[in-house]
């Protein structure tokens, strides 16, 4: 089994609360962490209908199987489990009774916190980040090999192609969530929305733009997209302004987590074809950021990431807030460093006047030497675990 950084995390949550809720998209691990984090207790899938026929129209008598806590899984099927919960532990006192997975975040999250507030730690757990395959001994040996695979468990613990593997989860997310959550009389329209959202990682939210090509309206589109939200597919990068700021861009820009989903949406057969695909600076854009939410999540904290820009296309591609100042990030997929690539990370040091002793900028590209210059701190693809790491040292 890989070691997940967000079991430290758990084993500590475990500690201080009688409940943990793990949210993340299906097949990140969740199942697995949570029965190893948990392996005493009982198992219960409320996929399954017999199961789930029980907790839905007898939660009490459910959860009386139960005495010493459980694992339950997909539990944002039956939330009539939740007010019972809360009894149960305010009677029990103790801590790590129960650990409840699912698959639609911010469902589970709402009914939780709404149901459980003060009883529950959450954690958000998403592929496998690449300081994970790295300290595993698995990550792929190239950076288009790393943007195609993808980080899914199923494609790095198994003998499966991205391309069998994601044909198979994209008509299994579709049947099981999508139309539990919004009707979707058309399914291939909801998949030609996909592939246009893919398109668009790392661009400028625009919802009627991908409404129009998609052929739907802009409130469906919104819809649609925060399925994916919920769904632990995508999520929209805040841009960084103030009240007084007003030739800032103010728009979010759309990620998915996952690049090897990106690149099989694009069709994209295999990882030669990234070298000289017109996306795979997005692409890479997207694998990075993304890494860094992953180490955010996985250590239970919400991913305090921006992006600068200016309405005169002056642009830096991620900050990140630190106890110790914004760290402003850019990305470039070129394997060579060019002499203009600092230009934005000197642009924001001038916008934001920060001070000498602020963290350093970061060039995060695509070739594989780091070094310290000057304006910055070039990092190679293959060390990208060197930011994540300076982004959240001194979390507690």
């Amino acid at each position: 089994m890989i070691q997940r950084t967000a079991e430290s995390t758990l084993k500590r949550l475990w500690k201080g609360f009688p409940i943990i809720g793990l949210n993340g998209p299906r097949q990140a691990g969740k199942t697995t962490l949570a029965r190893e984090i948990a392996s005493d207790k009982p198992y219960v899938s409320l996929e399954d209908p017999g199961q789930l026929e029980f907790a839905a129209s007898d939660p009490r008598g459910f959860l009386k199987r139960y005495p010493d806590g459980a694992i339950f899984d997909e539990i944002q099927r039956a939330p009539a489990l939740f007010s019972y919960l809360q009894t149960q532990v305010d009677l029990d006192g103790r801590m790590g009774l129960f650990l409840l997975t699912g698959s639609r975040q911010f469902e589970l999250t709402a009914k939780l916190t709404q149901s459980l507030a003060g009883r529950i730690g959450m954690i958000n757990l998403l592929p496998f980040s690449h300081e994970e395959m790295l300290a595993a001994k698995v990550s792929p040996q190239t950076l288009s090999a790393a943007l195609f695979v993808g980080g899914y468990p199923p494609l790095i613990v198994r003998d499966l192609t991205p391309g069998d593997w994601f044909a198979s989860y994209v008509v299994s997310y579709l049947e099981r969530d999508v139309r539990q959550v919004i009707r979707v009389g058309d399914l291939a329209t909801f998949q030609r929305f996909l592939r246009l959202t893919a398109g668009r990682t790392g661009q400028l939210v625009n919802f009627n733009n991908l409404a129009a090509d998609t052929g739907i309206t802009r409130n469906t589109a919104s819809a649609w997209f925060s399925v994916l939200e919920t769904s632990g597919i995508a999520f929209q990068l805040p841009p960084y302004f103030s009240n007084s700021s007003k030739r800032l861009i103010k728009t979010p820009k759309l990620y998915f987590y996952d690049t090897g989903l990106v690149c099989w949406l694009l069709g994209i057969q295999n990882a030669g074809q990234l070298a000289t695909h017109p996306l795979r600076g997005a692409i890479f854009e997207t694998w990075v950021i993304s890494e860094v939410a992953k180490a955010f999540c996985h250590r239970g904290r919400r991913p305090p990431l921006f992006f600068w820009k200016d309405k005169e296309g002056n642009e830096v591609d991620l900050l990140i807030e630190h106890p110790n100042g914004i760290i402003p990030v850019e990305v470039k997929s070129g394997e060579t460093v060019g002499s203009d690539f600092f230009s934005n990370l000197l642009k924001w040091r001038k916008f934001s006047k920060s001070p000498a002793d602020t963290p350093p900028g970061w060039l995060v590209y695509g070739g594989d030497r780091g070094e310290e210059r000057t304006h910055g701190r070039v990092c190679a693809w293959s060390e990208l675990n060197a930011l994540t790491d300076a982004a959240v040292a001194g979390l507690t």
